[in-house]
């Protein structure tokens, strides 16, 4: 760990590791404590939220720390394990659900996590019904953001790799490349593993803010006030060059 990052490092959660659950606890206080970094949950939140079927029922993956219930009132909220205001522990790779009896999954920064997306994949197809979407938001490769999550990012970024992570502890597995890997890179072998699925959007978003907001893990570089200022200026630049996360949209097409 850098000695700048060590510096600014959140105290509620330095010295803890990722896979502890009090760590997911803290970091929903660590949201709501930071105006800059909780509007952009917000944000990311209206956009999944805006998009959802309005009927039918919708599980957010990785809830723990979050607070997308607050948007969709009637979500089923879920967590790899046990921490607060969830209702449900679960597993991407095996899904709790019958099939088709879901109209919606969502999630913000958990695909890059799930160890077997092939699994949880067809775990979607098979408890998401025809016309039912699936959601994320998720960090994505461009030249900026690479940069930016090879040298100053605790978690993987490997462009490079394919689409299983290592196994390892519940939130430390990860590979930040993987939603660019399997929407972007590997499309067509996606589109030919599932047919029944169509890619309607990968919107390019957030060049800086997220590095502003010192995330959940640092304090905050920037105060609330001056985020509808920063997401003005970020707006104006190209984002195939310097967006650092995506809103993916899937649908699953009628039969």
């Amino acid at each position: 760990m850098s000695i700048l990052r060590r510096l600014l490092e959140h105290p509620l959660t330095r010295g803890l590791s990722v896979d502890d659950p009090q760590t997911t606890a803290l970091r929903r206080n660590i949201i709501q404590e930071k105006a800059f970094l909780r509007a952009i949950y917000s944000e990311w939140y209206s956009r999944l939220a805006t998009a959802l079927p309005q009927k039918g029922e919708v599980l957010e993956l990785g809830s723990g720390a979050g607070f997308f219930s607050d948007f969709r009132p009637d979500v089923i909220t879920s967590e790899i394990f046990p921490t607060p205001n969830i209702q449900l522990v679960a597993d991407a790779c095996r899904l709790p659900f019958s099939d088709d009896a879901l109209a919606a999954i969502v999630m913000t920064d958990v695909f890059h996590h799930i160890p077997d997306v092939k699994s949880f994949l067809a775990e979607a197809t098979r408890c998401v019904r025809p016309g039912g979407k699936l959601l994320m938001i998720e960090p994505w490769r461009t030249r900026w953001s690479e940069w930016i999550f090879t040298r100053h990012h605790p978690e993987p970024f490997l462009p490079c790799a394919g689409w299983d992570i290592p196994l390892s502890g519940p939130l430390s597995g990860a590979n930040g490349a993987l939603p660019w890997i399997v929407f972007e890179r590997d499309r067509k072998a996606f589109e030919e593993l599932y047919p029944d699925w169509q890619v309607v959007n990968v919107e390019l978003m957030m060049p800086f803010s997220y590095l502003a907001s010192g995330g959940v893990s640092l304090c905050s570089l920037m105060p609330g006030w001056a985020y509808s200022l920063i997401r003005r200026l970020e707006q104006r630049l190209n984002q195939k060059r310097w967006a650092m996360f995506a809103f993916i949209g899937l649908e699953l097409r009628l039969e």
